[in-house]
């Protein structure tokens, strides 16, 4: 079996499109045509040509010494957090725009939960002289306020979605509200493996540039091309998506995905899906969602902006119920010591979404030959008011 999509757009039982009948031709229109345009020689060659001169690919693979001594075991860490932008949301955001550059539209829509998907979307649309839009939860504008000054100053307009918590799906249900009444001009750039098909795919592959490089660089450093673990953290799921791309179908690769426990798994303050999650369907896709009894969304809950979504993408849940990946949650607390302690010990300040992926050092014991490679998918710099507070620094 594979763990990748398949030509119906599902990942196992996991994935389709559920849409309104009014966005039927926007998706139907890239369904048939992302697989064709994006394998196209041009394509390639410029999206391959912005990733390196533009978003500073490929990034390196950092052996960590000081982390593999205290923990007795290989550890790597994948660099996107020297991206241009500060995380891995670029690779996708170029992808995408060139993909609606050739599809002849011309005003770009996005939702943003972290703000780093928003910057990555608004650097893109500046870079190709587009119009941007990006819709925020009210609550994510207040606490990533780094991120949208970035935006503005790129030129983008940032809406405020104002209606239930306030946070990503809000953002999203807006974007996804705006495409209905836009559906001739407006291409929206989903940020995550997410959303209806061929998104998640289309997002995946795009992002599955991270696993690529990972195999080239392992190659050379130890002189095999698989690690034994590969680690990510995991809220919709493109960081990881790309990290486990090209390692789904070797089962000698073990993957443990990471996700935000909030104030705990059962505290009520949790966006620990694969925990609390039932089959459900949200924004266009059939996935593990957080949901009560009588099949209302449930808020979630993290201290990171970027992991709080209700939901998981489909890949991501098919590698749950299969058993394929290992999934660990981790709550706020851990993530944010880790935080700390990758910063003293290796001199990196993670996004405290990154953040949450190391905290598996602490719940698992690796064997001292095991290659462990993880995600570092964006830096810290946007974070520095969340540390600031909890620590009190």
């Amino acid at each position: 079996m594979s763990y990748n999509v398949n030509e119906k757009g599902y990942y196992g039982e996991f994935g389709g499109a559920y849409i309104p009948e009014m966005l039927y031709p926007n998706v139907e229109e890239l369904r048939q045509q992302y697989l064709k345009i994006t394998a196209e020689p041009e394509f390639q060659e410029e999206f391959d040509a912005l990733l390196k001169d533009y978003v500073g690919r490929p990034t390196p693979l950092y052996f960590a010494a000081r982390l593999s001594e205290k923990y007795n075991t290989k550890v790597y860490l994948k660099r996107e957090d020297l991206c241009h932008t500060g995380a891995h949301k670029v690779n996708n955001t170029i992808g995408q725009i060139l993909l609606a550059k050739r599809l002849g539209k011309t005003r770009i829509i996005a939702e943003t939960g972290a703000g780093q998907h928003g910057v990555a979307t608004a650097t893109v649309c500046a870079l190709m002289g587009l119009e941007c839009i990006v819709y925020m939860g009210e609550i994510d504008i207040k606490r990533q306020a780094p991120n949208v000054a970035r935006m503005k100053m790129l030129g983008a307009e940032v809406r405020p979605a104002l209606s239930g918590s306030k946070t990503l799906k809000d953002a999203t249900n807006e974007a996804i509200r705006d495409w209905i009444n836009n559906p001739v001009d407006t291409y929206y750039i989903i940020g995550s493996v997410v959303g209806p098909h061929p998104y998640p795919d289309m997002v995946a592959r795009f992002q599955s540039v991270i696993s690529k490089e990972i195999k080239e660089q392992l190659l050379e450093k130890e002189g095999r091309e698989n690690p034994d673990y590969v680690i990510a953290c995991v809220g919709g799921g493109s960081n990881a998506a790309g990290a486990f791309y090209h390692f789904l179908d070797d089962l000698d690769v073990n993957i443990i995905a990471v996700e935000a426990a909030g104030l705990g798994v059962d505290s009520g303050e949790s966006a620990a899906t694969s925990a609390l999650g039932k089959i459900g369907v949200i924004h266009g896709s059939k996935t593990l969602l957080m949901q009560s009894l009588d099949g209302q969304i449930t808020e979630p809950y993290s201290i990171s902006a970027g992991l709080d979504y209700p939901g998981v993408g489909p890949m991501h849940a098919n590698l749950f119920a299969t058993g394929r990946a290992e999934f660990i949650s981790i709550t706020d607390d851990q993530a944010m010591q880790w935080g700390i302690k990758l910063s003293q010990l290796e001199g990196l300040i993670p996004a405290i979404e990154s953040a949450h992926a190391f905290a598996v050092l602490d719940e698992k014991k690796f064997k001292p030959t095991d290659i462990v490679v993880f995600n570092l998918s964006g830096r810290g710099d946007k974070d520095l008011n969340t540390y600031i507070d909890y620590f009190k620094l």
